[in-house]
């Protein structure tokens, strides 16, 4: 049987063909509002407090709910309820849309896979992958911070001027802090477990990214 190190490894990896070189996490409009380059680790904080945290819980949750045969409903409004962006929510689709069509060719015969909505967010199709690979909730949990924090280096490389070098251990400096999201999230089972973290101010930015003719990411 496959490790589940390289399986996470594999879901983690940026080359994906699940459109991730499109997203910058709303890094682009938060430069375009004046977001600097020294501001970059802050902003990869609030996000791992906030909308990561949310996503990372809904994952956890909808794995622990595939794993004991529990309807996804309950799981896909908790989620929905606290991403009051639709232009977030319409990504999350979005990106759930691409991860699954990869999902479904990579476990044709997962049941949890195969039973999934189109319209599913990223974080429950996610959570099928990661049931499917054989992850714990924690490895689930730390795959969704640790892609939250190189979507935002590799988007803050293309919209800065920055040193490679920098932005790497600038993601070496957010680990301890993905670990310690996954730990916080690990346990959760229930969709009232999923916090409530929002960022108004990131929500803000996706809904007028969403709008502008001018951009370099989708989100």
């Amino acid at each position: 049987m496959t490790s589940p190190d390289l399986l996470l490894m594999l879901l983690a990896d940026a080359r994906l063909p699940t459109a991730g070189h499109t997203q910058s996490a709303q890094l682009e409009p938060a430069v375009a509002s004046g977001l600097a380059a020294a501001d970059v680790p802050a902003f990869v904080s609030l996000r791992l407090a906030t909308v990561t945290r949310v996503e990372a819980a809904t994952a956890v949750v909808a794995l622990h709910h595939l794993r004991h045969g529990l309807a996804l409903d309950a799981v896909e409004l908790a989620w929905a309820a606290r991403t009051p962006s639709a232009a977030m929510r319409a990504t999350s689709r979005t990106m759930g849309r691409a991860l699954l069509r990869l999902a479904s060719r990579l476990w044709p015969d997962h049941r949890g896979i195969a039973s999934l909505r189109r319209g599913a967010s990223r974080a429950v199709v996610l959570a099928a992958a990661a049931d499917a690979a054989g992850l714990d909730a924690a490895a689930l949990a730390r795959l969704v911070g640790y892609d939250d924090v190189q979507t935002v280096g590799a988007a803050a490389l293309k919209l800065l001027p920055l040193d490679p070098a920098k932005v790497a251990g600038w993601v070496l400096a957010a680990l301890p802090a993905v670990d310690r999201l996954a730990a916080d999230v690990a346990p959760l089972t229930t969709p009232g477990d999923i916090p409530a973290a929002g960022a108004p101010r990131i929500e803000a930015w996706a809904e007028s990214h969403a709008t502008t003719t001018r951009r370099l990411f989708s989100a």
